[in-house]
């Protein structure tokens, strides 16, 4: 398989997952699978949540694509890199520097990741199934980037005179 033809099927699938990820939160996971969903919802001392099981759905998937996907001849394997790389970076971005599950990385003071931290806020301000709001991980409302500039800019003051 051409190269460029690679790359492109790489990206349109992380770009789809977005959508995808979107589509799945709010009607199935908030949905018929809230069973599983739910302890993410939810505080509680376990390292591990029911929720963790969406990881393994994924991660399947994509091994499978690559398991039978020839070493990359074929375009579902890049199908498979697109959602591996895609689950990486929600991994980093929405348990990590979100959720704080491995202390590595401390909240981010630039903007995007900021707004992102935001919305995501205001999604688990309900704690029930119904009523939540922003289900996306990447794609983030304008209104929490404009909110989340407003806040660098009160600070930017404040740490030049320090």
């Amino acid at each position: 398989m051409p190269a460029l033809l690679a790359v492109a099927i790489t990206l349109a699938t992380f770009a789809f997952m977005e959508f995808w990820a979107w589509f799945m939160h709010k009607f199935v996971q908030h949905g018929p699978l809230w069973v599983l969903h739910r302890s993410h919802h939810v505080r509680h001392p376990h390292p591990v949540e029911r929720n963790d099981l969406f990881f393994v759905i994924y991660g399947a998937l994509s091994a499978t694509l690559f398991i039978t996907g020839g070493n990359g001849s074929r375009w579902w394997f890049w199908v498979g890199v697109g959602i591996a790389a895609y689950g990486t970076v929600y991994f980093f971005v929405h348990d990590v520097l979100i959720h704080g599950r491995l202390r590595f990385w401390k909240k981010s003071q630039n903007t995007y990741l900021r707004a992102l931290n935001m919305a995501h806020k205001m999604h688990h301000k309900t704690t029930g199934r119904d009523g939540s709001v922003e289900f996306g991980l990447l794609w983030v409302s304008p209104k929490y980037l404009r909110l989340a500039r407003a806040q660098s800019q009160r600070r930017a003051p404040a740490t030049a005179g320090e």
